[in-house]
Parts: structure tokens; C-alpha cells; sequence
């Protein structure tokens, strides 16, 4: 039973009026008006994919950030956020017309555009730096960003198949870990849910329809639970409100498709919640609960003396009811449940509620604390490992963990002592020496459990170990080891930096003089933007250039300047002319000539390749190692057929390869598969499993890559996958 619409729905400006009139904030109606207006005019007559006047879909956002709460500049900014980028209005018009203030909220949600950049996933990943660096100087443009995010998501029916998957896992990855950190549980749950539909669209329907079954029996027996508790409180509690809710289809897929568990094994799939007015009323409802209800050991949590990261409070129970059948029930206050739904959003109604700038303090303070988490996030030089970072960083599972003075903190999970003395401070993590854990020394690497006192043993110096980066699960621990290393011990990280380099040029057969050295890293370090060669030698050596990434590329680049002893395959000599064809593919001595690649061996860009002239086909591109392909050329039959070919400088072209993937038999195997090269913004021709007898699997794929380099980067970040035991091309 989705809750979410499947149908596109677009709102207007009549619809947007409504909701500021009937909100407790007050709006400068003037300002917002003329901001509508002035957006209309601009986007003109331009239209959405799906034909829909393109005003409706900022009239829409704007909705969004009016439900959230936000204030005047914020719907102001949501009616405006597309017409830098898609019109011809200039950011400088904005600030005329409407402030700095409206002016900055667009320019964070602005992606860049109009600079080049290498590869797509360059581009996303400083768009995201971008939007991160307007978000840590105001929150608000983050939750503009989610609300157009939301809405494109309830709108991207019309959207190609392909673009619909990559704009989901970038909400699994990025967007919604944000709003989960952020406490806006509402966006979080719908994005998720959207985008599970996409990404697994059988896995989706088989809950909603488990749902939709159990859906009037679940009515019957929360309504009798709510009967009970009503009963059991309307004379000693006032004010008592009791609801229903069903857990997200996203969180009900991790735990049954993932974890392979049954709708019957999950506890918390239905749960009552109860609101009151206050905290002692939470506890006193609690105590009710539990007099009427058999609780469950290990099922009770109290999040109002231990709140989450993202500021949530709530007593969660986990009960039996007459019949053994388990429920959980949610205690909390109606301050407490408007921060559940619309976490940090909820700042701007209080403080609008206020009339000032008091506001509440403590959300003021966890937006603050996000806004430390997202600069330290900022700090990786390698910009396509922020999404990464955000995922890791702002998880939905963290522990928590004590200090021996009783101060609690939230990590994620995975976490080490050295995460922990990094975020108690900075210096506490540079002196830090080792740790105990309920006063027995453990491992640096360790992981910590919640419940745990951990005690961080530091020196007098500062000296962090630079192998601490490989073992910290936050990027904020990590990015600090990195920037001590880079400030503290340049000396070291460049005859470091040039050491490690200089072993990985031997091992992948680069061999320079001093002068194309020179020469060579010039041109890197200009693309890396580095000033010396020796700021260059020091990011690998700190760690801020990781070689595993760049090494692909420095070879290819070599390759195709430097190389002089490339080996060459032994075929008979065509004349030297030489030409293109647009398949990425030279032909020795043809022209124009028609090209395809043979089915026996599928090459790719990086193979060794030698042509066949085919009998009305044109030319057959083979692997030399094709079996197919003679060993010896000089005798076999026809020889005169075979002709050398090789492989353009850049193709441009996207070449379809097949995966044989073998791995452990369980439940969620493909949907990891397919969610991992969607992530990698890979296109998938096909996709299917097969049992293979003893608790195996074999997944077959069919996807697009540019070249062999690139199909050995994919099969790596497959490999990562639990349980894949072996993946080879056929």
C-alpha cells in the first residue's frame, strides 16, 4: 500500500497561496508574488518533458519548501531556482530584483554547466561540491535542492529508463542519506520509495501487494490497540493522540529482499504512535503500554535521553498483544514529532513562530554540527569521492558510544576508536596513541558497538599514523590525518609521492628520460591543477591523489605519446595510408570501408585487434587472441585477408561487453548487481541469474563500456559485491 501517488502532479500558484495563508509563518506576500511572476515570465513558453508549461514545476518545489515550513526567501528561492540555469537571466538580475540573500539560495542550486570537464562523473561530482559548499553557508539551500528533487521524482514517469535508474541511485546514495541527516524524514521516505521503484521494480510490487493484503486486518487490530491505550490513559493523561503508520516500503525491502526476512519477521512493519504534550507524559504513556502489552527484551529504545545525529526523539517499545502478536508503539511530543518529520526545517517555523531570530536552540546547534560535517567533507581533493563520503558519513545505522565521563557520541557504523578521538576534537585525534574500551586496551581498529566506553590514550605531541586513513570509517577522521600529513611533513610526502609513483611506473612499464618526465607531468599536473610537480608528488604522498584512480590514465597517456616499444602483431604490410572509420576503428589501406566487430570474441578499445575482409560484409574486427584468428598468418588460407587495424586515440564510442558473474546464492544478488553499475553509470543491455548448483549463482550481464581499462574498473567495483566469487568477460 504505497502512499505516494504514481501519477504526476504538478501544483500552481493558486494551490501555493493556499498554503502560506493556512501556515502559522508569516510571508511577505508581496516579495513571493512578484517572484512567481517574474519566474513565468522568464520560463516563457518552455515545457517539461512531458509537455507540461515548465512554471508548474517550481510552483511545485515551492510548494514543498512552504509544507516544510521554510521561510519568504526560501519559497522566493524555490519559485526562482531554474531560471539562471535554463533562461537567460543572470544572477546579478536576481540581486536587483530580489536580494543577495534569494540570489545565493539559486546560485547553490544552480548546477555548473558551462565549464568543461573530462568525464561525467567529474562534472556530477563538482556539481555536488558546489551545492555543498552553498549548503554549509546556508542550510536552506540544501532543502531547496531536496524539494526539487522530490518533485522531479513524482514527475519522472516520462523520463528515459536509464535516466530514471541513475537519478535513483543518486537519491540512494546522496540525496536521502542528506535528508536523513537533516531529520526530514518526510522527503527521505518518498525519495526512497520512488526510487526503489525504478531500481527494482518486482521487488517494489511484491511488498506493496503484501501490504495491500494485510491492510484491513492491520485497520482492525491498530484501531483496537488505539481503543486500549485510549482507555487505559484518558483519565490520568490529557491530550493524548494516538495514529497508525506502516513502515516505508524502502526500510520493509531492506530487511525482507536484502536480510531475507518475511513481513511476519519484522516487528515494526505496523506501529502506533502516540503523542502528548509533554516529556513526562512520554514516560507515563510508556508505563501504560507496557501494563496493558507484554514488552519484547532488547526492544526498548529511548531516543528523548539519547537523540539521534539528526535530532529525533521518540521511546520506542516493541509489545506482544493478547494474541502474541507483535507491534511497536512510538511515544513522543508534538515539538518532538514535527522535528521526526521535518528535522532542521522545523527551525525556520519556530523561529518564524517567534517572530525573530530566537528560534530553537537546539536545532540551531545541529545545524550548525552539519554544517562542521559537510566542510570536513569538503576537505577530499578527489571530488568524486564526495557522494561516497556523504553516503558513509551521514548513515541511517550509527552506534553509540560513551567516554568515561558519561559525554555520549553518535558514529556510523563501522567506526574506530581513531573516528571517535577525531570527533571529540581534532587534537585529541593528532595525540591520540590507543584505547580502551570498558578499561582493556584494544586495537586501533577495533570497531565500536553502542554501548561502549571508549577511553582515548593520547601523548603530548602530535603525530598521527598515516595508515590510520585506511582504517577510519568517517571522512571527516580521514580528511584531517590527510591535511596534518599535507602541512606538517611536505618534505616527506614528496620523496614519498615520487617513490610510490616511480614503483608504479615500473610495474606498469612506463619508462621516461628526465626530460619527458618533465614534460609528461607537466601536462598532469595541469589538468590536476597543481602549481609544481612537487605540490604534485605531495598529494600522492599525503594521500590526497590516490594512484589506484590516476594510473589508468597516466598510462594511456604515456601510451599514446611516450610508448616506443609497444608490441606489434605480425600481419602482412598494407600500403601506409591510413583512415578512419567512425567505429573508432583505423583500417590499414582502406577507406570508407564498413566495419563491424565479430560476436565470437566482442574486443574492445585496449584489445589487440586485426581485421578480416569479409565477402559483402566489409570488415570483421577480431581479437588477435581470438580463436577465430589464425596464430600464424603467413600460413593459413588467404592470407591476404587478414589486415592490420588498431584502435583510434579516443573512440568516443560505447562498446557492448558480457559478464559472466559467479557468486553465492541469496536473496537481493541481482539488485545489488544492477544497483552497483547504475552507481557507475553504466548502461545495461541485459540482465538475468541462474542456479548453478551448490549454493551458487551465475549473474549474466551485458553492458556498455568505452574500452578494456574501463571494463577492468567495472569488474573491480563488482567484485566488492558480498559473496561474488568470480567475474569473467565472455
Amino acid at each position: 500500500m504505497s502512499k505516494y501517488s504514481k501519477i504526476a502532479h504538478y501544483q500552481d500558484f493558486s494551490e501555493l497561496k493556499n498554503i502560506l495563508e493556512h501556515s502559522e509563518n508569516q510571508y511577505d506576500m508581496e516579495k513571493i508574488t512578484k517572484a512567481y511572476e517574474f519566474a513565468e515570465e522568464s520560463h516563457g513558453d518552455q515545457r517539461r518533458v512531458s509537455g507540461i508549461p515548465y512554471i508548474l514545476h517550481p510552483t511545485s518545489v515551492a510548494c514543498i519548501v512552504a509544507e516544510l515550513g521554510m521561510d519568504t526567501d526560501s519559497v522566493c528561492g524555490a519559485l526562482l531556482h531554474d531560471v539562471v540555469e535554463d533562461t537567460e537571466i543572470t544572477l546579478e538580475q536576481i540581486v536587483k530584483m530580489f536580494g543577495g540573500d534569494v540570489a545565493k539560495l539559486i546560485d547553490g542550486v544552480t548546477k555548473i554547466s558551462k565549464i568543461p570537464y573530462s568525464t561525467k562523473e567529474q562534472q556530477q561530482a563538482e556539481n555536488i561540491r558546489k551545492m555543498l559548499i552553498a549548503m554549509a553557508d546556508d542550510i536552506r539551500v540544501i532543502i531547496i535542492k531536496l524539494a526539487d528533487r522530490l518533485h522531479n521524482m513524482r514527475t519522472m514517469d516520462c523520463m528515459p529508463e536509464q535516466k530514471r535508474r541513475d537519478k535513483s541511485v543518486e537519491n540512494m546514495h546522496l540525496f536521502a542519506p542528506i535528508a536523513h541527516r537533516l531529520g526530514i524524514k518526510a522527503i527521505k521516505d518518498e525519495l526512497e520509495d520512488r526510487s526503489l521503484q525504478y531500481l527494482d521494480p518486482i521487488g517494489y510490487q511484491e511488498i506493496e501487494n503484501a501490504l495491500l493484503l494485510s491492510e484491513e486486518g492491520r485497520d482492525k487490530f491498530i484501531e483496537t490497540i488505539k481503543e486500549q491505550i485510549t482507555e487505559k490513559t484518558k483519565d490520568s493523561i490529557k491530550s493524548v493522540y494516538i495514529s497508525g503508520r506502516v513502515k516505508s516500503i524502502n526500510s520493509i525491502y531492506r530487511k525482507t529482499i536484502v536480510q531475507g526476512k518475511t513481513l511476519n519477521q519484522i516487528y515494526d512493519v505496523f506501529a502506533v504512535r502516540v503523542i502528548v504534550d509533554n516529556v513526562s507524559d512520554c514516560y507515563n504513556v510508556l508505563g501504560v503500554v507496557h501494563d496493558i502489552f507484554k514488552p519484547i527484551p532488547n526492544r526498548f529504545k529511548d531516543y528523548i535521553s539519547m537523540p539521534k545525529p539528526n535530532m529525533y526523539q521518540s521511546l520506542h517499545t516493541t509489545v506482544l498483544d493478547t494474541n502474541a502478536i507483535p507491534f511497536e508503539v512510538q511515544i513522543r511530543t508534538w515539538e518532538m514529532h514535527y522535528t521526526a518529520e521535518y528535522g532542521i526545517a522545523a527551525h525556520w517555523k519556530y523561529k518564524l513562530g517567534m517572530g525573530g531570530d530566537g528560534g530553537n536552540s537546539k536545532l540551531a546547534e545541529n545545524i550548525q554540527r552539519v554544517k562542521e560535517m559537510i566542510l570536513d567533507q569538503l576537505e577530499t581533493e578527489d571530488v568524486t569521492d564526495l557522494a561516497r563520503n556523504i553516503r558513509n558519513d551521514f548513515t541511517e545505522n550509527d552506534v553509540y558510544v560513551f567516554t568515561p565521563k558519561g559525554d555520549v557520541f553518535n558514529l556510523p557504523v563501522g567506526s574506530t576508536p581513531v573516528d571517535m578521538a577525531y570527533l571529540i576534537h581534532t587534537q585529541v585525534g593528532h595525540r591520540m596513541v590507543g584505547a580502551k574500551i570498558s578499561g582493556k586496551i584494544v586495537p586501533i581498529d577495533y570497531k565500536l558497538k553502542t554501548g561502549d566506553i571508549c577511553e582515548i590514550i593520547t601523548q603530548k605531541e602530535e603525530h598521527p599514523n598515516k595508515q590510520w586513513i585506511d582504517i577510519c570509517k568517517t571522512a571527516s577522521a580521514k580528511s584531517k590525518i590527510r591535511q596534518w600529513y599535507k602541512h606538517e611533513k611536505r618534505d616527506e610526502n614528496i620523496i614519498e609521492g615520487k617513490q610510490m609513483l616511480e614503483k608504479e611506473f615500473k610495474r606498469n612499464g612506463i619508462h621516461l628520460t628526465e626530460e619527458e618526465h618533465e614534460e609528461f607531468f607537466r601536462r598532469v599536473i595541469l589538468k590536476k591543477q597543481y602549481n609544481t610537480i612537487d605540490d604534485f608528488y605531495a598529494a600522492v604522498g599525503y594521500g590526497g591523489i590516490q594512484l589506484w584512480k590516476i594510473m589508468p590514465r597516466l598510462k594511456e597517456e604515456y601510451q599514446k605519446t611516450y610508448a616506443k616499444d609497444i608490441e606489434k602483431i605480425t600481419v602482412p604490410q598494407a600500403p601506409a595510408k591510413r583512415h578512419k572509420a567512425n567505429s573508432g576503428v583505423v583500417i590499414e589501406g582502406a577507406d570508407d570501408v564498413l566495419v563491424k566487430f565479430s560476436n565470437c570474441c566482442s574486443p574492445l578499445p585496449g584489445d589487440e585487434i586485426i581485421g578480416y575482409i569479409t565477402r559483402g560484409y566489409g570488415v570483421s574486427i577480431h581479437k588477435r587472441s581470438c580463436t577465430n584468428v589464425p596464430r600464424d598468418l603467413n600460413q593459413c588460407e588467404e592470407p591476404q585477408r587478414w589486415i592490420s587495424c588498431h584502435w583510434e586515440d579516443e573512440t568516443g564510442e560505447a562498446f557492448r561487453s558480457t559478464l559472466q558473474i559467479t557468486a553465492a546464492d541469496r536473496t537481493g544478488l541481482l539488485a545489488d548487481v544492477t544497483i552497483k553499475l547504475s552507481n557507475m553509470h553504466i548502461f545495461i543491455h541485459s540482465l538475468n541469474s541462474r542456479e548453478a548448483g551448490d549454493g551458487r549463482a551465475v549473474v549474466t550481464a551485458t553492458i556498455d563500456v568505452t574500452g578494456k581499462n574501463h571494463l577492468r574498473g567495472v569488474i573491480s567495483k563488482l567484485s566488492d559485491i558480498n559473496g561474488i566469487e568470480e567475474i569473467k568477460r565472455v
